[in-house]
């Protein structure tokens, strides 16, 4: 009936597959649940123990292939015809989430959208970027969600189809960190594929320190570039190249790239304080974006 996948990378995920299987098991619902650990550089025993719960598997890649390739991966090795996509961060709001999705399954839906929010305790200030961003950017209501369908950001806290995901799945041309779901939900909407929002919310317990958040959205922004270079990505499908586009046509660029290299270590320190500025942080990776188009230009 249902099987879960769940890619990880240097994560102990136990606790959530266990949440997951006690769900499935009150349910008395025929599932499975896969977990794909995409060649971890540090090892949690506790992992290995998913092995030894019924239905569920723990699987470790020998070489990683970037979370794209990794998930592609885990729905070809599932046997239900309904997956449900989680993150290894990522822990059910409530005792009754399987069940919610078990009565959405009773319309035949594509796919449906359960919703992601974040803690209320505020994290150390060393890892408040990520937190402040998650509150403000990715965590929406039911009734916006409703309103706009399809602006979502996550391609997990997802259930579909089985074929539907493998008939479009996601761009394993893109192995690093950034925009993989936006590539992949836009070509759910292209597609027509309608995604039933419901209110079945996971917290997204993500932690990351400030530091390596910025460094990993440097590393989107590059993905951002080569995909907005090659057409895949628009400034319709995103607020960054609609930000770029805008300077391009004021021939700032050579502004915005001296102002981000001026001014980078200032907005990093900002970003790394107790008062993170989102503003700030949409500064930086727009000077970081035209940087890397002037480079581009340059090296031509």
């Amino acid at each position: 009936m249902l099987s879960i996948v769940i890619p990880t990378y240097n994560y102990n995920v136990f606790p959530l597959v266990l949440e997951l299987h006690k769900q499935c098991e009150n349910c008395k619902i025929e599932y499975e649940i896969i977990v794909l650990d995409d060649g971890s550089k540090i090892v949690f025993p506790e992992n290995e123990t998913i092995n030894t719960l019924e239905n569920c598997s723990y699987i470790v890649n020998q070489t990683n292939l970037g979370r794209a390739s990794n998930i592609n991966k885990l729905v070809e090795l599932t046997k239900f015809e309904t997956v449900l996509i989680l993150e290894a961060d990522a822990f059910p709001s409530q005792k009754n989430y399987i069940k919610l999705y078990v009565n959405a399954l009773i319309k035949n839906p594509q796919a449906v959208f359960g919703g992601v929010v974040y803690t209320e305790s505020q994290p150390s200030k060393n890892k408040l970027l990520r937190w402040v961003y998650g509150h403000a950017r990715e965590s929406k209501n039911l009734p916006d969600r409703i309103q706009n369908p399809d602006d979502i950001v996550f391609s997990w806290n997802l259930m579909m189809k089985k074929q539907v995901f493998l008939d479009l799945a996601f761009d394993t041309s893109i192995t690093t960190y950034g925009f993989e779901d936006l590539v992949f939900l836009k070509k759910l909407e292209q597609n027509q594929i309608t995604i039933q929002q419901i209110d079945n919310t996971c917290i997204h317990q993500n932690e990351e320190l400030s530091s390596v958040f910025i460094e990993k959205s440097k590393t989107a922004v590059k993905n951002l570039v080569s995909l907005y270079q090659k057409n895949i990505l628009s400034s319709k499908d995103s607020s960054l190249l609609k930000a770029f586009e805008f300077v391009e046509k004021m021939h700032f660029i050579p502004v915005m790239t001296l102002f981000f290299k001026i001014f980078e270590n200032l907005m990093i320190k900002n970003l790394l304080s107790e008062k993170p500025s989102l503003f700030l942080f949409d500064l930086y990776r727009l000077g970081y974006f035209c940087t890397l188009i002037r480079l581009k230009k340059d090296s031509k």
